[in-house]
């Protein structure tokens, strides 16, 4: 079978429709008695700023025969919730196990917009023993491989990846070697939206199956020059197709083609998932390989993302188990992104790390379903606001720390968007319901509670309605008790935020240099930064290999060699690199 054989894919979605009927709500069976490979292949398809606007999920708009597909075979996750709504601190979150606001990561970006806001350039400092799950998976003995975007908050250490690149694939590993590899695509990104319209060029790096020869026309060129006139961008809906548009945004012809440009990106991102399955088809890999598919938080329209509401935190997920396990069916429980580390641990057999705060939803080491959720939102660009959230199944609850402040911050990224920049024209004009100018209030009430299941896109407040008043003190007694635990202040500035990571210090703090001791040809290195890692080279023959080694027991080193070697901690400037004769 091939993914792209759509004949196929329609026979097995008019043959499944009943049984998914009747599976819509529960799982079979429970997927902690999963048949896995001892140490199974991991595929991660991640794509950017995407809602639950797909057919697995309920939204038949536009056709995705590759997802629809990958759904059929597998276990649809509705409940899945970034702990931001914008993708740095959201992927800190996903590479750590560690909340962005318990380490520093949750200021988008940590390292951009600090002249404008006369803070100094620095990085997020977890805990000295935290190490990225990459790497990890890389002591196990996985080749593990990134392509390409990062965007973690912090530089990521070399020991994080075998490659981390447009050309990173599992294609490229040792013969029989297990392997963790992420694709990112960028089709469903916020600036698709931006005017003028176009496809970047579809001179895919997925397409290049690991090819690191092919010669790149396109790549490191910005969106601008790297888009496709839109005369000759691909057209997956009819461009008169009328959408339903939410409540918040305006129901006219420029948000209409907002929507139009969306679903066109979905479509186009479903394609680019298909050629990476079927190369994963090909190399006959299939039946040996978890395949998880999600969005790295919300969707990409006005107030969905960089908000905490639903829109800007939940992002569809999909399943597929080797061998079609539990095909067709819907796990409905609640899971974060802070889950992903742990997980990824006990899919490998392998207990999650102490320091982990979140807890594993499938595997050996599987923990009892979560009861809630958690996010937080505080500077975006050049302007700062604090606000935290936790749900429950039903419940939001949202905290203002900032109540004289009003909701709205005017990103300027986002104001390049054409809804956005309609909203805007409209509010001034006097033309925006109660419901669209909900989001330009000049303050915020200090408490707010939803029922997202009556009310899904959060726009009636309940905090003060004597009915709610239990769920209230239960969602608040629990936000607080999850600040406290994970070390969150929203009150504290970001200047005094970062003295705090740099204990004190003016500058960032820089990993130890290596220590090397050489005893007849047997090499011990170690390093006097607590908690760094640290990463070395065998250069042999004059050839230098592609990848660092993750050092942890003494190496022999060949005769006529030398050794590369450089120490980093997550957060730290690393260590200049060493060389060993």
């Amino acid at each position: 079978m091939r993914f792209l054989k759509i004949a196929l894919l329609l026979g097995l979605l008019i043959t499944s429709c009943q049984s998914k009927k009747e599976n819509k709500n529960k799982a079979e069976e429970d997927t902690a008695v999963l048949k896995l490979p001892e140490r199974p292949n991991i595929l991660w398809l991640v794509t950017e700023d995407m809602g639950a606007y797909i057919p697995p999920f309920g939204d038949n708009t536009v056709a995705t025969p590759n997802l629809s597909r990958l759904a059929e075979e597998g276990v649809i996750y509705p409940n899945l919730y970034s702990t931001s709504g914008v993708c740095a601190p959201s992927r800190a979150a996903i590479a750590t196990g560690m909340y962005p606001s318990s380490i520093g990561a949750n200021h988008m970006r940590v390292n951009s917009y600090n002249d404008e806001i006369g803070v100094p350039k620095y990085e997020a400092v977890p805990p000295a023993e935290v190490k990225m799950i990459s790497e990890l998976l890389r002591k196990q003995g996985y080749y593990c491989t990134n392509n390409y975007k990062e965007d973690y908050q912090f530089k990521a250490p070399v020991t994080a990846w075998d490659e981390s690149s447009p050309y990173a694939h599992w294609r490229n590993r040792d013969k029989d070697q297990p392997f963790f590899a992420i694709f990112n695509f960028t089709e469903t990104h916020e600036s698709g939206l931006f005017e003028p319209y176009g496809f970047r060029e579809i001179e895919t790096r997925h397409y290049q199956a690991g090819d690191r020869n092919y010669k790149w026309k396109n790549f490191g060129k910005s969106h601008a020059k790297n888009r496709m006139d839109e005369a000759d961008t691909p057209v997956h809906l009819p461009k008169d197709t009328k959408f339903d548009i939410p409540p918040y945004l305006v129901d006219n012809e420029v948000t209409q083609r907002d929507m139009w440009k969306l679903y066109n990106n979905i479509a186009e991102m479903d394609m680019q998932v298909g050629a990476v399955l079927k190369q994963l088809e090909d190399d006959g890999l299939l039946e040996n390989t978890i395949v998880i598919f999600y969005g790295d938080h919300g969707g990409p329209l006005p107030r969905e993302k960089r908000l905490i509401y639903d829109s800007g935190l939940n992002t569809p997920m999909i399943i597929r188990f080797p061998n079609g396990q539990y095909a067709r069916t819907t796990d409905n429980q609640l899971i974060s992104f802070i889950d992903f580390a742990p997980t990824l641990l006990s899919l490998t057999g392998e207990k999650p790390k102490t320091y982990m705060q979140g807890q594993a939803f499938l595997g050996e080491h599987k923990a009892e379903e979560r009861k809630y959720i958690h996010a937080a939102a505080d500077r975006f660009d050049g302007f700062t606001d604090a606000i935290r959230a936790v749900r429950d199944s039903q419940f939001k609850y949202i905290r203002n720390y900032r109540p004289e402040q009003g909701y709205y911050l005017p990103v300027a990224y986002r104001e390049k968007i054409p809804s956005m920049k309609e909203l805007l024209r409209l509010k001034d004009e006097g033309k925006l319901n109660d419901m669209q100018l909900q989001w330009f209030r000049d303050s915020k009430p200090k408490e707010e509670l939803f029922d997202c299941e009556a009310d899904p896109y959060e726009l009636t407040n309940l905090a003060d309605n004597p009915e709610y008043q239990e769920k209230l003190k239960e969602l608040s007694a629990e936000m607080d008790k999850w600040l406290s635990t994970v070390g969150d202040n929203p009150d504290l500035p970001e200047e005094d935020l970062i003295k705090k990571l740099w204990k004190g210090a003016d500058t960032q703090p820089k990993t130890a240099v290596p220590n090397i001791l050489n005893q007849s040809g047997t090499i011990s290195i170690s390093c006097d930064t607590k908690g760094a890692s640290i990463g070395y080279k065998i250069i042999k023959d004059g050839k230098t290999p592609k990848s660092w080694e993750i050092y942890h027991n003494p190496i022999e080193l060949p005769e006529a060699s030398k050794v590369l070697v450089r120490a980093h901690r997550i957060g730290f400037v690393p260590s200049d690199t060493v060389e060993f004769n």
